[in-house]
């Protein structure tokens, strides 16, 4: 039986309410106090995290604004915290005496004769995340109102019958969630070899390899600095640093321009198929992809086009440039101490060291192989993940139609894994 809350399918003594008929809901100031370098913490939406309550890069706010927000809003033990604005959901028990406020929070609060668990795990359900997720308001940032969350439908058994259902979920999740952290430490594992042998192949430079301009051995230009409109019936694709993804260029968020204004940028900077794209503005700068597109396309300015000569391979050179190495080598001639402009004049300028053509070769099929065993070995990994992601939720499914017992655990585990 699949999870609703209207199916009129639940057990006897099973109950449909609103969360505010069971529960005091409310939530956070809504105006913006000043914050200091210390105080007392201010907790938003970007705190609560799946893995619970995130101090950081936490604002702080003074003891008397403190004071007048907890006037209305004071959370305390055992409460719940939930994401209002965003990513909403992230639901969190309070589990200490808490020393901060909240703002664009929903703070909701649980009686004795209700289970905090039981509610988080039911907030957790992906019914109630999908419906929060389709039901929210607003177009750039989404964000549900206090009176859509009083409103919220729940399911509510006996609180005998919440502690049964929570103590169930409490020993089943703890073994799939130490599962879903070795296989994501597998994960990140996989990647530092990858990463780690990628850069002992430019460390430990062999002879014959020379310190070069990269304006000797390529061809430098960048996209256009003026703003294209997008045009929803615009054929040429319109490429950004977001869409520059290492090694690849990822189009799942792509935007369109009319033909005149490709044209305009075009002229100036033409991208070709084989060319290196590389991030040279902004927080993700030292990203680097091959242009696999036959097909035409624009640039903006965050992205350099390193179009390569005889004497260095696109392949090296990207491969190069997504180390470790490469990246602290090109990042080094930003100024200042944030990331924030490469000019085309000083990537011409940078050293880099190239080796003899035959040598480049080898190295970039000896990386490729381990690339793909990389690749082979997180598709894995990911799979994994998902399948124990999935498997609490067809757990949390069962715990509120009133279909989970001691043995559910492991039955959804076989039925997955079959």
């Amino acid at each position: 039986m699949q999870l609703t809350v209207d199916s009129g399918q639940l057990p006897v003594g099973w109950e449909i309410k609103k969360l505010s008929e069971v529960y005091d809901v409310r939530d956070g100031t809504h105006e913006s106090p000043k914050y200091l370098p210390e105080g007392y913490a201010l907790i938003t939406s970007k705190n609560l995290k799946n893995s619970g309550l995130s101090f950081d890069n936490i604002k702080y706010i003074s003891e008397q604004d403190y004071k007048k927000i907890n006037e209305r809003s004071a959370v305390h033990k055992g409460d719940i915290l939930l994401a209002m604005i965003g990513t909403i959901g992230n639901p969190i028990v309070v589990d200490v005496e808490p020393e901060f406020a909240i703002k664009n929070v929903a703070l909701i609060k649980v009686t004795q004769n209700q289970s905090s668990y039981f509610l988080k795990y039911y907030l957790e359900t992906e019914y109630v995340q999908s419906k929060m997720q389709r039901e929210a308001k607003g177009t750039t940032q989404k964000f549900v109102g206090l009176g859509y969350l009083r409103d919220f439908p729940i399911v509510i058994p006996p609180i005998s019958e919440q502690k049964r259902i929570v103590a169930i979920l409490d020993e089943a999740f703890e073994g799939i969630d130490r599962a879903i952290a070795n296989t994501e430490k597998n994960l990140a594992n996989s990647r530092e070899v990858f990463e780690s042998y990628l850069n002992a192949i430019f460390t430990q430079k062999g002879d014959g390899w020379e310190e070069r301009k990269l304006g000797g051995v390529c061809k430098v230009k960048d996209g256009t600095h003026f703003s294209p409109k997008n045009s929803e019936d615009g054929k040429y694709m319109y490429i950004t640093a977001k869409n520059i993804k290492p090694y690849y260029i990822d189009l799942t968020k792509i935007t369109f321009i009319s033909e005149e204004d490709h044209q305009k940028i075009y002229s100036r900077c033409p991208v070709k198929k084989g060319d290196v794209l590389y991030i040279k503005d902004g927080a993700t700068a030292g990203i680097a992809a091959i242009n696999n597109f036959e097909e035409e396309f624009s640039l903006l300015s965050s992205v350099a086009v390193f179009k390569t000569s005889s004497q260095i391979l696109n392949t090296y050179l990207v491969h190069y440039a997504n180390s470790k190495l490469g990246r602290k080598n090109f990042l080094g001639y930003i100024d200042g101490a944030a990331i924030t402009r490469l000019t085309l004049t000083k990537l011409n300028n940078v050293f880099i060291p190239v080796p003899l053509l035959c040598e480049q070769q080898k190295i970039v099929t000896k990386l490729d192989e381990l690339s793909v065993e990389t690749q082979r070995l997180e598709a894995i990994y990911r799979q994994k993940i998902a399948a124990l992601k999935e498997l609490k939720q067809s757990i949390l499914q069962k715990a509120f139609t009133g279909e989970l017992t001691a043995d559910t655990p492991k039955t959804e585990k076989e039925e997955i894994a079959a």
